[in-house]
């Protein structure tokens, strides 16, 4: 895992970088408006690379771990981009019809993070599909800013579409108990938001500081949500008291969680940002719920 944290770094260079992976601001202004919070010695560019995601080390799951059966799988997507590619995995040992998990990405695809996460929810004895929004773009690409700038051209509808696909797949598949529950994380927290709107036969959905769903569409979730949210996280947190109260209005079961003195992004253990402690509490939480609520 990194070795570097949140603390490490100027509190308004985390806000440009946010700014910076989210499309708000260009690489080139993220490193002359960071250039003003850093110390002597120390470029804005190395920076930069201190906050860019490192997969080798993070990584908690081989790919070859024994204890799983991995591949990739392809499906139609007719009201979507026309197929899906994704990552299917599974317990090698898995005994009886198991839950399902669809896994929603971050704004770059189906990057190595998020193949490593999906082997962690198999483990927990779940079936775990992740779509790669990008591959219509010819998939994730190795580069974190290439995936980026291929996130623009996708059509948002299309794409959201495709996991709304992805998810009647996992309800289609013959080990599978039915149950189909979402976590996604950031743009991945979106669509787990947009799906229990679309899906009235969603079990369970989990956003991690994702945008929150259109208000105008609460009434038609029938899914209980658990909501994660990153206490330093102004742009995702501004939606969340409307969304909350609209929940409740609306009668949904939801419960939010707010980890106090985190980053947008707590959960990904491959950069700075990331927080073991609100991490693994967020994780540990996330788990149980799935269990209860996508088990017989």
């Amino acid at each position: 895992m990194t070795t570097k944290t949140s603390k490490d770094f100027d509190p308004q260079t985390l806000k440009l970088f946010d700014q910076y992976v989210h499309g708000d601001i260009s690489r080139r202004e993220f490193l002359t408006r960071a250039a003003k919070y850093t110390v002597a010695g120390v470029t804005a560019l190395s920076v930069l690379q201190a906050l860019t995601p490192n997969f080798v080390q993070a990584q908690q799951i081989a790919v070859n771990d024994s204890r799983l059966k991995a591949e990739y799988v392809e499906i139609p997507s007719p009201s979507g981009n026309g197929k899906i590619r994704g990552y299917l995995v599974q317990p090698a040992a898995a005994k009886g019809k198991l839950p399902t998990v669809l896994v929603v990405h971050e704004n770059r695809g189906l990057n190595p993070h998020i193949e490593d996460i999906t082997r962690r929810v198999a483990l927990d004895n779940f079936i775990a599909f992740a779509p790669d929004a990008l591959f219509t773009q010819g998939g994730y690409p190795g580069d974190e800013d290439k995936a980026r700038e291929l996130f623009r051209n996708l059509d948002p509808q299309k794409t959201e579409n495709d996991f709304v696909e992805a998810a009647a797949f996992l309800k289609t598949l013959t080990h599978g108990n039915g149950k189909v529950g979402v976590v996604g994380f950031c743009y991945g927290g979106g669509i787990a938001n947009a799906l229990a709107t679309r899906m009235p036969d969603l079990a369970a959905a989990v956003p991690f500081y994702g945008r929150q769903a259109d208000l105008t569409k609460v009434n038609a979730i029938k899914a209980p949500l658990l909501i994660h949210y990153a206490g330093n996280d102004e742009r995702v947190n501004a939606g969340a008291q409307a969304y909350d109260e609209a929940l409740k209005a609306a009668g949904v079961k939801a419960q939010s969680f707010v980890y106090p003195n985190v980053e947008h992004g707590f959960n990904n253990d491959t950069t700075p940002r990331y927080d073991k402690a609100a991490a693994d509490l967020a994780w540990q939480r996330t788990m149980a719920f799935f269990n209860q609520h996508l088990r017989p």
